[in-house]
């Protein structure tokens, strides 16, 4: 039923292997290397022509062909436009969470079914299906689900949340039952070099070495406003730009015993309310109303039969899960945490897992904050 896979190949060592893993099983293999920004902007700039060569060497050695393709106005209109707009209210995107969303497993997908007649597609994600990370359990008749890969420390299915189902079911993830460090001894062994030991890409591509605040002030209008410390009433600095700042981040106001934390971002003031200290209890909270969710497969019979739904949460994707239970709203979820976390932040996805599972997330629109300020 799958014969010819296209390949996402980053030039990394993921997808490289990912790629090695296709063929060896006998598919017929097709790799394409995406560009989703353009330098010719004024801010921003994707180092993407070192990692372009490499995937040419990985290629060449796997004697696969590598196509090129450009998705600028795609990544323009579907994920940074929305990182701005989102921004500019005061929230904190995530990116990469939209990128494969709308970008890895939308437009990759349907380029590569419509220009390369590929059965299926396949990256280098640490993350699983329940049809097989070879799509060897595919059945037509049933949903896919999402599951978490054997190396759960680069687990990440976390940034795969908001994908759709019918780019999902057609995904071969090949690199689902290896860790990392398997991953790597594969590709020395393979004579991979260029990539066995190169470095994880993290962060924003086109930002590379810039820095976040100078990159951001490019494109949105800079509008000062005050640091304001929650517990004093007191005004204890000037900041230029609510977009700068996230919930949680360290100001590094001076003069102070402790360090001041953004706590939270007031849109109509132009204000940010900051704590002393990183344990301060405002950083800490249990609550949170989202959007209506993203279920990946379907919404859990349990939520739709009882209202409340026993599972786990994680709002950033290296950090433990946390118990929790989910029931609907008017407007999306309400989420109740059994434990406390740290800096909970309006903007960013509330991703739920079950049972080795991701079902899917909701983007938080509110935190509730137990106290007065």
């Amino acid at each position: 039923m799958f014969r010819k896979v296209a390949v996402g190949i980053s030039g990394g060592v993921d997808s490289a292997v990912a790629a090695l893993l296709l063929k060896r099983t006998g598919f017929q293999v097709e790799g394409v290397f995406m560009r989703n920004w353009d330098n010719n902007y004024e801010a921003g700039f994707c180092s993407d022509q070192r990692d372009f060569e490499d995937a040419t060497y990985v290629c060449h050695k796997l004697k696969i062909p590598l196509h090129r393709v450009y998705f600028i106005k795609e990544y323009w209109n579907e994920v940074f436009t929305v990182l701005l707009k989102e921004y500019e209210t005061g929230l904190t995107p995530n990116p990469d969470i939209l990128c494969n969303r709308y970008i890895k497993f939308d437009s990759f997908f349907q380029h590569c079914r419509n220009n390369l007649g590929i059965d299926a597609i396949a990256t280098g994600h640490y993350a699983n299906t329940s049809f097989g990370s070879f799509l060897e359990r595919y059945n037509e008749n049933e949903g896919v689900k999402l599951l978490q890969p054997k190396d759960t420390f680069k687990d990440q299915t976390f940034f795969l949340s908001q994908v759709k189902q019918f780019s999902l079911r057609k995904c071969m993830f090949p690199v689902a039952n290896l860790l990392k460090s398997e991953v790597r001894s594969l590709a020395k062994s393979e004579g991979l070099i260029n990539v066995a030991s190169k470095r994880d890409s993290t962060g924003i591509c086109f930002i590379g070495k810039n820095k976040f605040q100078q990159f951001i002030e490019e494109y949105i209008e800079t509008k000062k406003g005050l640091f304001m410390d929650i517990d004093t009433g007191q005004v204890v600095g000037e900041h230029d730009g609510l977009h700068k700042w996230t919930v949680g981040q360290r100001t590094h106001i001076p003069g102070y015993k402790d360090a001041l934390f953004v706590f939270k971002k007031d849109l109509e003031t132009n204000n940010i309310y900051v704590v002393s200290g990183t344990k301060h209890p405002a950083l800490w909270n249990n609550i949170c109303f989202t959007a209506p969710p993203h279920w990946i497969d379907k919404e859990p019979l349990e939520l739709t039969l009882n209202h409340v739904f026993a599972c786990y949460f994680r709002f950033q994707h290296t950090k433990p899960l946390t118990r929790c239970k989910v029931a609907k709203n008017h407007d999306g979820l309400t989420i109740i945490l059994e434990n406390k976390l740290r800096a909970l932040t309006e903007g960013q996805f509330g991703v739920l897992y079950k049972d080795g599972e991701c079902l899917g997330s909701a983007k938080m629109r509110h935190i509730c904050h137990n106290l007065v300020y």
